[in-house]
C-alpha cells in the first residue's frame, strides 16, 4: 500500500488529496452536529492525522502535503478572511465600538506579550527566544474566531467586538514583531542590524497599507457597477487573487493589505455587500484546506525537542490573554455589563500568521530556529483545537 501511494504521479496525488481534504469537511460537519466539538478543531485533527501518515507511516518527514500547491491555497484562504474582516469595520460600526475595540485589543496585546516575554525570561530561556515568542504571541487566527462567531449566530456586543479585534490584531502583530526584531537586531548586531529590521517591518506594514489602498479604491468604484451573479463573483475572485499575488511579490503583509481593501470597499461602495457575499459563498473550501494543512504542517520528529518551552508558551499566553481581557473590560467602564471578563480567552486561536513570524525569526536567528519553529507549530495545533472551544464558551 505504501509503495502504491509513494508512486502516484504528482498531479494524481494532489487531486486525490484535495478531494480527501474536502471530504473530511463533510465528516467534520457530521461529527460536529452530533457533538460539542467545533468543526475547526476536527479539521485540524484531520491535518495532524495526515502528518502522522506522511511522516511516520510513509517515512517522509520532510515532505509537505500538496507540495507547492498548499502555500497558495492557505494564502488565498487567509486573504479571503482578512478581506471579510476588513468589511466589518464600517464607519457606523467603528462609531459604536471603535474605542472599545482599541481599549480591549491594546490591553490584551500589551499584557499578553509582557506575560509571555517576562515569564519565559524568568524561567531561564534565552533572550532571543523569549522576545521572539512574546511578539509571535500577539498574532490571532482570524479565520478560527470568525468561523466560530458566525457559526454561533451571535450578534451581541461581545461577538461584534471579537470580530473587530481580530480584524486589526494582525496589524498590531506585524508592528510588535517588527519592533521586537529591530530591538533584538540592535542589541545583538549593532545599530545597522536594528535599522535594517526596522525598515523591513516598516515596508511590510506601510507597503501593505499602500497596496490595499491602490487595489481597494478602484475595487470600491467598480463594486456595484456589475450585475449581480457571475460577473460579481468573478470580480470578487479577481480581487482576492490580486491581493494574494501582488502582496507576495512585493513582500508585504497580504493580511493587512486585504483588510485595508475590505475597509475601503465597505465604506466607499454603495453596493459593497455584493462582493462580500460572493466571497462568503466560496470561502469555506479554502478554509478547509487552511485548517487541515495547518495541522499537517506539524513536524512530529521535533516536537519533543521543545516540549517544555511549548508548554510554557501555551500556559503563559493563556494567562496573558485572560489578564489582558480583564484589564480591557475594567478600562471600558461604561460597557462592563455587556462584556464577559474572560473575553481575552476568545482571542487564543493562532495559526498561519504566527507560523510565518516563526519562520522569519528562525531565518534571522538560525541558532534558535529549530526550537522556535517546533514551539510555534506545536502550540498552534493546541490553540487551533482549544481556541474555538474557548470562543464558544465566551460567547455563551
Amino acid at each position: 500500500m505504501t509503495g502504491v501511494l509513494s508512486n502516484l504521479p504528482p498531479t494524481s496525488g494532489a487531486l486525490i488529496l484535495l478531494g480527501v481534504l474536502l471530504a473530511s469537511s463533510i465528516f467534520a460537519d457530521a461529527v460536529a452536529s452530533r457533538t460539542r466539538l467545533p468543526r475547526i478543531s476536527l479539521l485540524v485533527m484531520v491535518g495532524v492525522g495526515v502528518a502522522i501518515v506522511q511522516q511516520l507511516w510513509l517515512e517522509a518527514p520532510d515532505a509537505r502535503p500538496l507540495d507547492g500547491l498548499g502555500e497558495p491555497l492557505v494564502q488565498v484562504a487567509l486573504v479571503m478572511v482578512a478581506f471579510l474582516l476588513g468589511g466589518e469595520l464600517t464607519r457606523e460600526r467603528l462609531r459604536l465600538t471603535g474605542p472599545l475595540i482599541l481599549i480591549v485589543s491594546l490591553s490584551v496585546i500589551v499584557v499578553g506579550a509582557l506575560a509571555v516575554g517576562l515569564g519565559l525570561l524568568a524561567m531561564g530561556f534565552p533572550l532571543v527566544v523569549a522576545v521572539s515568542l512574546a511578539a509571535i504571541s500577539v498574532a490571532t487566527d482570524p479565520a478560527a474566531v470568525q468561523e466560530t462567531v458566525h457559526a454561533s449566530g451571535d450578534t451581541r456586543l461581545r461577538a461584534r467586538l471579537l470580530l473587530g479585534i481580530v480584524a486589526i490584531d494582525d496589524g498590531w502583530g506585524i508592528v510588535v514583531f517588527g519592533l521586537a526584531m529591530a530591538a533584538l537586531g540592535w542589541m545583538l548586531s549593532g545599530a545597522g542590524g536594528g535599522e535594517r529590521a526596522l525598515l523591513e517591518a516598516a515596508w511590510e506594514l506601510g507597503g501593505a497599507v499602500l497596496l490595499g489602498t491602490l487595489i481597494g479604491l478602484p475595487a470600491a468604484w467598480l463594486t456595484g457597477r456589475l450585475a449581480p451573479g457571475e460577473p460579481t463573483q468573478v470580480e470578487a475572485i479577481a480581487l482576492i487573487l490580486l491581493l494574494a499575488g501582488v502582496s507576495s511579490w512585493l513582500g508585504v503583509s497580504s493580511l493587512l493589505a486585504a483588510m485595508v481593501t475590505g475597509v475601503l470597499v465597505a465604506n466607499l461602495s454603495r453596493h459593497h455587500t455584493r462582493s462580500f457575499n460572493e466571497i462568503e459563498h466560496i470561502e469555506w473550501p479554502f478554509l478547509v484546506f487552511f485548517f487541515v494543512l495547518s495541522g499537517a504542517s506539524v513536524d512530529l520528529q521535533r516536537l519533543d525537542e521543545a516540549l517544555g518551552l511549548t508548554l510554557a508558551y501555551i500556559l503563559l499566553r493563556l494567562v496573558g490573554r485572560l489578564l489582558g481581557g480583564l484589564l480591557g473590560v475594567r478600562l471600558a467602564r461604561e460597557r462592563q455589563a455587556d462584556l464577559p471578563r474572560n473575553i481575552g480567552l476568545a482571542l487564543t486561536p493562532q495559526a498561519g500568521v504566527a507560523m510565518g513570524m516563526a519562520l522569519l525569526a528562525a531565518e534571522r536567528f538560525p541558532e534558535h530556529g529549530a526550537v522556535l519553529l517546533s514551539t510555534v507549530v506545536g502550540a498552534t495545533v493546541v490553540f487551533e483545537i482549544l481556541g474555538p472551544v474557548l470562543v464558544r464558551r465566551v460567547l455563551r
